[in-house]
Order: structure tokens, then sequence, then C-alpha cells
């Protein structure tokens, strides 16, 4: 990766989405300690090594972290390299076009010249280098010119729990520009989660990629696609940014305002309307660990396919994910002829589920918020 001068660098900016509740991955990612602040792989959080890929392109103080008040405190222990008023609680959850409207008018006070990126908390990307490339890159071509850059996934099996984007041509370098190693393409169009046999023919034509929720614009970009497509956002990413560099002024006039903010997807609210959209080759490997079952593909299974973290011995039991996270009186967990299934331990709780059931863990924390008896749980 060619090396950036001080001033490209100085305007490059990351926002990271860090507000999730990870309610799929309950009894561990619990409201003041989602999925995004545990250590479930590795020995720092989700959100650390979001924090890690992106230290080598943008320096510490370039970085903001959009969460809620319920998860700021454990954020802040967290980051200690990141400066206190870089780390922000939205007053509630407003979808991910309020955060990213929030993240421009932060960036915009910092430089009105700057380039951010939008990137999740919690994904898992075992080749920060070739992540790195990517994003360096797409900075890049993000910094020349009036364009949306989001980083498509090429997908490497039929899902049907992501977005798709269907990419046309491959772009050419512009004139006078180096060519860069990522392979750039015009978007064609955003597609829903499609069912099995649409994901299949998706992921057999080439032309399609997962949208990964990773987007590099320049701040005069997003405020102008804002403009023409979302107004309202637009009005209220001026009035932030007037107050963006006052901490306490922008707390106040965010806790006013952004219970009323239209709550919808950036994706809706921008990305699927603009016509400027490009989307850059993701080419490492990516996975968003929505759920229990997608954690197996990062633990080495034993010879019947289960998957564990924690003391486990079984008899006859096939597939299935166990993970203890008790911290203490730890005892081995004994299975019979179970298969399968999610079977997940905490201190004060205990998940039983059949894998195909994993989504419908969701549901099941909104009855323990719903019961008083257990709402302490979530």
């Amino acid at each position: 990766m060619a090396a950036k001068t001080k001033s490209e660098i100085k305007d490059r900016f990351v926002v990271i989405m860090a507000g999730g509740r990870g309610e799929r991955f309950w009894p561990l990612s619990r409201e003041k300690t989602p999925k995004q602040l545990l250590t479930i792989l590795g020995k720092k959080s989700f959100l650390q090594e979001a924090v890690d890929r992106v230290l080598p392109l943008v320096p510490a103080k370039n970085i903001f972290v959009i969460t809620n008040a319920a998860q700021l405190p454990e954020v802040r222990e967290q980051l200690p390299k990141i400066p206190k008023d870089n780390l922000i609680a939205e007053p509630v959850g407003r979808d991910t076009c309020a955060a990213v409207t929030l993240g421009a008018a932060l960036v915009g006070a910092r430089s009105i010249t700057g380039v951010m990126a939008v990137l999740p908390a919690d994904h898992v990307i075992p080749d920060p280098k070739k992540f790195q490339q990517v994003l360096g890159d797409a900075f890049d071509v993000a910094s020349r010119g009036q364009v949306i850059v989001t980083i498509g996934i090429k997908p490497t099996e039929p899902a049907t729990g992501y977005g798709y984007i269907h990419t046309g041509v491959a772009l050419p370098a512009p004139e006078g520009a180096k060519k860069t190693k990522t392979t750039f393409f015009k978007a064609e169009r955003f597609v829903e989660k499609p069912d099995f046999e649409r994901a299949l023919e998706y992921l057999n034509s080439g032309a399609y990629r997962w949208n990964a929720g990773m987007f590099v614009w320049s701040f005069v970009t997003v405020t102008n696609g804002l403009e023409k497509h979302q107004p309202e956002m637009h009005a209220a990413c001026q009035r932030w940014f007037k107050v963006a560099a006052q901490p306490a002024k922008l707390a106040k006039v965010l806790a006013e305002e952004y219970p009323e903010v239209k709550k919808i997807s950036i994706d809706y609210a921008l990305l699927e309307k603009a016509q400027n959209v490009i989307v850059a080759d993701g080419a490492f490997e990516w996975d968003d660990l929505g759920a229990w079952p997608a954690l197996a593909r990062h633990l080495k299974p034993d010879a019947e396919g289960n998957t564990a973290v924690g003391e486990f011995i079984h008899v006859d039991a096939a597939r299935n994910i166990i993970f203890d996270a008790r911290t203490k009186n730890r005892t081995p967990i004994a299975v019979v002829g179970l298969r399968d299934a999610i079977l997940v331990q905490t201190d004060d709780a205990v998940l039983l589920a059949h894998k195909s059931q994993a989504q419908k863990i969701k549901d099941l924390v909104k009855k323990l918020a719903a019961d008083p008896k257990f709402k302490k749980l979530v």
C-alpha cells in the first residue's frame, strides 16, 4: 500500500457503529454488554478488533464510535486510546441513517474535506491486512470524486440472511489516477434478503456481492446525498454540525431532537436511491457472526462436528455448539444423543435451542424483557 501524506491521513475518518444489542447471542450478549463488547474469539472484543483494524489507516483522534448510554461506560473502558469526546451515545436507537447523519456532522466539524468510512463494530475479519488494502483503496476513490463506495463481499454460500448488491461492469481507474489493487464495480441495484433458490442463482452468477454494511464517502458526498434523498436528515445534520465541536451542547441537542428523528436504515434512505454508488470488491474473509450457529465456522470441530468452548463430554451427540461462559463454579457439560443444538451456559442463565431456530432467540429476548421475573436477564 502506498504511503499516504500527512494531509491525506488527517482527512481520513472512521465512524464505527456500536449501538446494537446482539440479541441473537443471548444469554452471553446483554443490553449493557452486547456482542460487540464481548470476547468470544481471540483475546479482544469485536469492537477492540474493529478499532485495531483501522488504526494503521486512520489516527485514533479521527475514530468515532457511536453507541448508546447503557453501553458507553464499557466502550470507554475498552477503548482508552480513543479520545473520550469521540465516543458518542445516541439518546435512543434510530437505525443506521440517523447514526450516519450524526457521524457526518462529527466528521464535518473536524474537516469539511474529510472522507469517512462507516463500519460495523461486530464483524469477524481474520486477515486485517487484506481488509486494510481494500479500505485504503476505497478511501482513495471516495476522496477523488462524488461517489459512494460500499464494500461488497463475494458470496461463499447461498446465504439468505444477507442483502445482496448486483454489480455491473468493472470500472477503470480515472484518467491520471493510479490503478488500485482493489476492483471497483458500478452498483446496479440493492436486493433484499432472497430465498434459497434466488441466493443460489446470485452465487452462481458471480455478479452479486453481500451487502456488509461498510461504506466510504466524503463529507460533501454524503451530505449532498442526504439533501437530495432525505432532506429532514440533512437539516438535522446541519444543526448537529454547528454544535458537534462542543460535546455538552451536542448532547443536549441530541437529547431534544433524536427521539423525533425518522427511524430508517441508511440502505433504504440513501444507498438504494442514489445513482453514484460503486462497489469495492471485498476480497477478504468476512463473517458478521449474526447468530450462534455462525460461531461453528470459527471453532475446530470434533469428529462428530461438535464445537465447544469449555469442558465438554458426550455420547452419540453431533453438530452441536456448546459454549460455557461461566466465571465461577464451572463444571463439565455432558450431553447424550443431542443433534444440531445450541447449548450456552452463563452464571445466571442456560440456553438450549435447535440450530435451525437460532433466529428466534431474538423473540425469546423480547419475551424475557416483557416478564418482570426475567427482565433482569436482558
